[in-house]
């Protein structure tokens, strides 16, 4: 792998750690784009990649924070996280059938839905 990819990946990595760490999300909305638009991987590339990203630490380092401040229920996320793995598994059988552009344009509206989500919900209590 080149230095400047090499630098690349360190600089998404980095970046998605500190949003990670601040919205509490899973780092693949970052990674993932920044992968295919910036690193020019597959669509599916991309989403495998980040999938192998995010296995070893799942933000080992900002769970351990927030548990230090009383802000982890470990109850709640062994059984999401039993079911995560469930529904990770079911998700990653049936995009490996759906073809790229599909893939995309199916990610693209998730996060264009969740954005409006977001911000209908954040508007809403000022609009009062």
């Amino acid at each position: 792998m080149a230095a400047s990819m090499i630098v690349l990946m360190l600089l998404i990595g980095l970046f998605a750690g500190i949003v990670s760490g601040v919205f509490g999300i899973g780092g693949g909305i970052i990674i993932v784009p920044a992968l295919i638009y910036l690193a020019k991987f597959s669509q599916h590339a991309a989403i495998g990649t980040s999938l192998a990203i995010l296995l070893p630490p799942v933000g080992l380092w900002a769970v351990l924070e927030y548990y230090r401040h009383g802000n982890v229920d470990l109850k709640a996320a062994l059984i999401v996280a039993i079911a995560f793995m469930a529904g990770g598994w079911i998700g990653a059988h049936l995009a490996n059938h759906l073809g790229g552009s599909l893939l995309k344009l199916m990610f693209g509206l998730f996060v264009v839905g969740i954005g409006g989500y977001l911000i209908f919900d954040a508007v809403k209590p000022m609009a009062s």
